[in-house]
């Protein structure tokens, strides 16, 4: 019997010891948000981290065994890293068997510069601009991150504790920016301690976000404190509740939306609307009169500025 390449005994890991933690949960993900489809041409985006690798060979392995024809374009963006940092990419990729096309900016120094004390956010809308840039230079419809579903149940987390606001991570959306492009994450519904077991059962080491920021820090420890409190909590909440992401996670999807006071729709307040329309229901069922339309919003103002308010933006993350 042939003896298997690394590469090969990695790829085999995948559909064998982590099948049902890891390539079931992806493939669950995957089919029912139909984030792949036929014809699409993807770029998926590797940062170097141990998300957006393992995303690179799942897909490879979704190629394979797919019944219907796509494309993948393996990016990578180098945004000012150390020799040593982009060293440990090409070697990764080299192990991983990844294809990788690797282009370079100023993005870190330029974070650093204009970032002020938290330049994450604006590090990571950088990125993302300059790879839907070359997802559309290479002729792609979608772009694919990496983040998964334990960066799903932190960022509404981070919502709620830090931006007073209750607010999810889809699965797809699409590009603001850039015509007919879009936006997946075919890993939301795998856990990142379950990546972590498959990065050290194959012995794997992966740079973390690598900015001056961080570069101080253990890996898998982000620069991000808010998001690592989140991932504290969640931890110490499983020793009571195992099943605590998998509830978290639900919930995302199980939202009762009239036990809510208000709600934001694409900039504008829903203010205790079904409570309104009972309450005028209960007038009109006296006076007869015509029943007043009440699906158009409220429109918040700042009592200040007497300017529409606008939702806090929490940061996805940086690992993709």
């Amino acid at each position: 019997m042939k003896e298997l390449t690394r590469q090969q005994e990695i790829e085999r890991s995948i559909i064998t010891t982590f099948r049902t933690r890891i390539w079931a949960k992806f493939l669950d993900g995957v089919i029912h948000y139909s984030l792949v489809e036929d014809g699409d041409n993807i770029a998926v985006c590797v940062s170097g981290g141990k998300d957006s690798f393992l995303l690179a060979k799942l897909m490879q392995e979704l190629k394979k065994h797919y019944t219907f024809h796509f494309n993948l374009h393996f990016i990578s963006m180098d945004p000012g890293y150390s020799e040593a940092n982009a060293a440990k990419i090409r070697e990764n990729a080299e192990i991983l068997g990844v294809p990788l096309e690797i282009f370079h900016s100023n993005i870190f120094r330029v974070a650093e510069r204009k970032g002020g004390d938290s330049p994450c956010y604006l590090c990571s809308r950088m990125r993302r601009g300059f790879l839907y840039a070359r997802a559309k230079e290479l002729g792609c419809n979608k772009i694919a991150l990496g983040h998964n579903k334990s960066d799903v149940i932190e960022t509404t987390l981070m919502g709620m504790f830090y931006g007073g606001q209750l607010q999810g991570m889809l699965p797809k959306l699409h590009a603001q920016n850039f015509d007919n492009m879009t936006l997946i994450r075919p890993m939301y519904e795998v856990l990142e301690d379950d990546i972590v077991q498959w990065k050290e059962y194959n012995h794997l080491s992966f740079i973390a976000c690598a900015c001056k920021k961080t570069a101080m820090l253990p890996e898998g420890v982000q620069g991000d404190s808010a998001r690592q409190t989140m991932k504290s909590l969640v931890h110490a909440m499983r020793k009571e509740n195992p099943d605590v992401e998998a509830s978290l996670f639900k919930a995302l999807h199980n939202v009762q939306i009239e036990t809510f006071p208000a709600y934001n729709a694409n900039g504008s307040l829903h203010f205790m609307e079904k409570f309104r329309e009972e309450e005028l229901q209960t007038e009109l069922r006296g006076t007869k009169l015509p029943v007043q339309d009440l699906s158009s919003p409220l429109e918040t103002t700042d009592s200040a500025t007497d300017t529409p308010t606008e939702p806090l933006e929490v940061n996805p993350g940086t690992d993709t």
